[in-house]
């Protein structure tokens, strides 16, 4: 793992940062048409037009307005980054002439299902940000062309539909804070990055489909056992499983199938670390491991680590 990749990855708040809810039923928000007028004041980044003869504002941020209904966009075909993020929108279908959308962020609104969306006539929609919406399932999302989607503060309880033959370029996903109580489903074998935190994951399942994930976050869940890491996940490096119930040094055994690989592991916040000799143990697993919550790994304690190794190994061997 390059200096760069670890700084990005080593922070527990990683992918968690927060996010608000739209407002509440019992809230006054003044409702706003949008008007062409609101369009035009939000627009940005003049850009030639897909045949190259003209130019258009292909960027606009709507955030905050009030708005219920984004109808009048729908004439603004040349936008390719769209933020209406904290409005109080239920309906997207105005987006689907928009076919050269790359970039949209919906935050923060009052979406309840993928269903009836125009998302299969955004064949060019790179990045998705639905987080703080109502989305309890998400049959209906396509995204042939997504790379990073974002459904982080929804109601999520199963992850279906999640497929490798509509998402081939889908590499990172975040699912914090739903109501996720497993990890199967997820059959996306070129995901990079997985953000699974606070939610009730009691389980660790399908995740041999993940052979080229590099970063897999479970930080405030239910999980008191590893058992489910596969040998197939031969990419990942980083692994957050704080604030779980990890009780038992036999908990983590599954830690050795992907020993060859991982280099930061982050066990703080579980029972597990009360044990005066857990790093030890840990490291007895994983014997390449270079971060151990937020310390590095000693050269002391790795030279105790390959000891304990040998000696174990000799035991294994005595008649």
């Amino acid at each position: 793992m390059s200096e760069a990749d670890e700084d990005a990855v080593l922070s527990d708040g990683d992918g968690e940062e927060e996010t608000h809810q739209g407002a509440g039923e019992d809230e006054k928000v003044q409702l706003c048409p949008l008007t062409k007028e609101t369009i035009s004041e939000g627009l940005s980044l003049l850009c030639r037009t897909g045949n190259g003869l003209g130019h258009a504002f292909v960027k606009v941020d709507l955030t905050d307005k009030g708005l219920s209904d984004i109808a009048s966009i729908k004439t603004f075909i040349h936008l390719r980054f769209v933020d209406v993020s904290n409005n109080q929108l239920t309906d997207l279908s105005h987006l689907a002439s928009l076919t050269q959308l790359l970039w949209l962020k919906v935050d923060n609104n009052a979406v309840a299902s993928f269903k009836g969306q125009p998302f299969a006539q955004m064949t060019y929609l790179q990045w998705l940000s639905m987080a703080g919406n109502r989305i309890t399932e998400l049959d209906g999302l396509v995204g042939p062309a997504l790379e990073s989607l974002n459904l982080t503060g929804n109601g999520i309880q199963r992850v279906n539909g999640l497929q490798s033959g509509c998402f081939t370029n889908l590499v990172t996903l975040e699912l914090r804070g739903n109501q996720l109580d497993t990890t199967d489903g997820i059959n996306l074998p070129n995901l990079r990055q997985l953000y699974l935190a606070q939610n009730v994951i009691k389980h660790l399942e399908g995740l041999e489909r993940l052979e080229r994930l590099t970063i897999l976050h479970l930080r405030d869940n239910q999980l008191d056992t590893l058992d489910g890491l596969s040998p197939n996940m031969k990419c990942l490096q980083y692994l957050n499983v704080r604030g779980n119930a990890i009780l038992e040094e036999n908990a983590l055994k599954s830690l050795a199938l992907v020993s060859k690989t991982l280099r930061a592991l982050v066990l703080t916040d579980n029972p597990l670390v009360e044990m005066t000799e857990y790093r030890l143990s840990v490291l007895i697993l994983l014997p390449l491991l270079e971060r151990l919550d937020k310390d590095p790994v000693s050269p002391e304690e790795m030279s105790e680590a390959q000891e304990r190794i040998k000696e174990l190994e000799e035991e294994m061997f005595e008649p």
